[in-house]
């Protein structure tokens, strides 16, 4: 797996996950029939997975399609001028 994500992304995204981790899991213990508060601390856990691992599928995913249509467009526009033989 190659890191995509940097150091500054990283540390954001670990703090912000162990925030939404502490927050819902605090809720959920108060409230274990809510099945959004799973949601919500599996979201958490994911975002200090990424922080930790510096690696994001989502992004990587964007960058994918991005390069893919960046390649369908040049496909389409050659760089090869038309010349006016008169």
């Amino acid at each position: 797996m190659k890191k995509n994500i940097g150091t500054a992304n990283a540390f954001i995204r670990i703090i912000c996950g162990l925030t939404v981790l502490a927050v819902f899991t605090a809720r959920y213990a108060r409230r274990p029939y809510r099945g959004s508060y799973l949601l919500l601390i599996m979201m958490g856990a994911m975002k200090v997975a990424e922080g930790i691992v510096r690696f994001c599928p989502l992004t990587e995913l964007f960058n994918r399609c991005n390069l893919f249509n960046q390649e369908d467009s040049s496909m389409l526009t050659n760089d090869k001028t038309d010349v006016n033989p008169s």
